[in-house]
């Protein structure tokens, strides 16, 4: 069964501090986390064709809430806050720290990880923390290399090339692409693979119905 699903369709449900205040621990959900700088907004709004699902803040690194977005029945999309602002007070840091890693490590809907990085700075400490993260809980994970236009197109392809030889050390589940919110390079890519891990959410609800369906037509008339 081939999944298309329709991310424009995708809406806003609620805010959490940590997984506690987050709704049941059921279908599947997509994380997405990234440096404050990474892009992650713009390309949750180039993802849905919206211009203004997740909110760019001005000042990157307040906002410490985990984001969640209903795509459709039994998938969500969850927007991470972004990590590694300097400006950020280190009580802060500390505190979404370890809801981050809880998160990771206890949301057991949890079945993909997109990380979002500059092109221009990859793979810093925390990226990297939280892929180690992400592999050790047989998470797999899409590595957006955020702002690609921003390289030519030669030294774009050698970046990437070079991230995706870097990647095999993490040793899991580990894809490495480039993106452009600005041009829409690697939407596509980042699409299908969200189709691919939400798949099973919406074949579980296909199959459901079908079954309510012949349930409904072997009820005998009154």
């Amino acid at each position: 069964m081939s999944v298309k699903i329709h991310y424009q369709n995708t809406h806003f449900i609620t805010s959490a501090p940590d997984i506690r205040h987050l709704p049941e621990d059921e279908g599947i959900e997509i994380a997405f986390a990234g440096r404050s700088n990474a892009g992650k907004s713009s390309s949750l709004n180039r993802l849905t064709n919206q211009r203004s699902l997740a909110k760019t803040s001005k000042t990157p690194g307040r906002t410490q809430l985990i984001n969640l977005f209903k795509v459709t029945d039994g998938c969500h999309i969850v927007d991470l806050p972004g990590y590694g602002f300097a400006q950020v007070p280190l009580e802060m840091k500390k505190k979404w720290q370890k809801s981050l890693g809880e998160y990771l490590q206890k949301r057991q809907c949890l079945k993909g990880l997109v990380v979002l990085m500059d092109i221009r700075h990859p793979m810093k400490d925390l990226d990297q923390q939280l892929i180690y993260w992400a592999v050790d809980s047989g998470i797999p994970v899409q590595v957006l290399l955020t702002k690609a236009d921003k390289l030519k197109q030669g030294a774009r392809k050698a970046q990437v090339l070079k991230i995706r030889e870097d990647a095999k050390a993490f040793g899991g589940d580990v894809r490495v692409d480039a993106f452009s919110s600005l041009k829409g390079l690697g939407v596509d890519t980042l699409r299908n693979k969200l189709d691919e891990w939400f798949a099973p959410a919406i074949e579980a609800l296909a199959q459901s119905d079908e079954e309510l369906d012949g349930d409904a037509q072997e009820q005998p008339e009154e």
